[in-house]
């Protein structure tokens, strides 16, 4: 009995004309796509959070302008005008009775009001008067080595230029929210350098090693955790020597927030590195003769260093905030040095704000910063996972 032959599977051919131009470049680009370092591939991913991308454009240029800030302060950090204590701002004009003059202020005078005792001040919008650009004012030293008397913009000639006000000295706040930035925005990386430092070092041997020493980090961790934040912080400030000068006190501010801030550096440091610990090359790099230090630092940390920094670029906010609420209490940085929080810290009688307002405009600046870091922070964290 003849059995029956099993049919030909039928194939498809496709008869739509073949554009080997077309499917070359698909080719390339895939090619280009899997053949990108993860860095290229990190950047890509970044570039397409808009947010991200503008908050480290502005972020970016604070962090340039902070070698130059005595050439963008129209005045001196302790500048005084004794005619005008508590000026409120003087607004910047371009234009005065509809003819184009250029960047320019009203000048105003006060009244002295013998029933509130109060200055009063009113505005004289008859005489427009001119801004000056890199002129001469007080001297510096620019990066602190080369004397200087150049400014970027100054007041008029015998007129003043108060673009945030002045406070209860008659020191124009623009030019200490200038000077200030110096002071806030590098407490935040100096402190979460000592935060990586003591994170990753723990961190990275509870996980490698284990034993007695995982089980020494966790205990310290936990205990720390356990402690109120805040008051911590307020009893290590309020240790701090009053008779310290303000740059040890500066130094002590950072290592206070650095030190309470790597707990949670060092936690996930020790998770990435449980997993990775087990994987061939680490073995292979033991085999190898290569020391724990070596492993840890050139191989195992390199491995999710995209997620480190996007830890990091997360945690600057917080120290930046850490210090503008020491200071804002008084047991932070004291005058003469200047930061945010020091000039927040003439913001807390209500009295004078209900006043004086444009005592408050330095919190401006420090919710700015707060909300770059943490779009910045958002973006590095979806783009350290560009496969995803």
């Amino acid at each position: 009995m003849n059995e029956p032959k099993p049919t030909e599977p039928s194939h498809y051919v496709n008869t739509a004309p073949f554009d080997a131009y077309t499917a070359k470049a698909l080719t390339i680009e895939e090619e280009r796509f899997y053949r990108a370092s993860s860095m290229k591939l990190i950047w890509w991913k970044f570039k397409r959070h808009r947010m991200a991308l503008i908050a480290l454009v502005f972020l970016g240029i604070l962090y340039a302008m902070l070698p130059f800030v005595e050439f963008l302060a129209p005045y001196g950090l302790t500048k005084r005008h004794g005619d005008f204590l508590y000026a409120p701002p003087q607004g910047l004009h371009l234009f005065h009775d509809g003819q184009f003059i250029g960047p320019f202020v009203y000048p105003y005078s006060f009244k002295f009001d013998l029933e509130r005792f109060q200055r009063t001040y009113v505005i004289d919008r008859t005489r427009p008067e001119p801004l000056r650009f890199f002129c001469a004012g007080e001297r510096y030293r620019l990066l602190g080595l080369i004397p200087s008397d150049r400014h970027l913009f100054c007041p008029p000639e015998n007129g003043t230029v108060f673009l945030f006000g002045t406070d209860r000295l008659g020191r124009d706040i623009f030019s200490r929210i200038i000077y200030g930035a110096r002071i806030s925005l590098t407490v935040g990386l100096m402190g979460i350098a000592v935060s990586f430092i003591i994170g990753l070092t723990l961190g990275g041997l509870a996980g490698y090693v284990g034993g007695w020493i995982d089980n020494a980090v966790l205990r310290t961790i936990e205990i720390l955790r356990s402690l109120p934040e805040l008051p911590l912080w307020l009893a290590l400030s309020a240790a701090l020597p009053p008779n310290w000068s303000p740059i040890v006190v500066f130094f002590g501010i950072t290592l206070i927030l650095g030190l309470l801030d790597w707990p949670g550096l060092a936690l996930a440091v020790r998770s990435k590195l449980l997993s990775l610990r087990a994987e061939e090359y680490v073995h292979a790099a033991e085999l190898m003769g290569a020391s724990r230090a070596r492993i840890i630092g050139r191989h195992l940390i390199p491995n999710f260093m995209s997620h480190l920094i996007a830890s990091a670029t997360l945690s600057i906010p917080a120290m930046i905030l850490g210090e503008t609420a020491l200071s804002f209490l008084g047991l932070g940085l004291r005058p003469p040095v200047t930061s945010w929080g020091v000039l927040l810290n003439e913001a807390q009688n209500l009295a004078a704000i209900d006043i004086y307002p444009w005592l408050m405009i330095p919190m401006v600046p420090v919710i700015l910063v707060v909300l770059a870091f943490n779009f910045l922070g958002d973006g590095l964290r979806d783009a350290a996972d560009p496969y995803h």
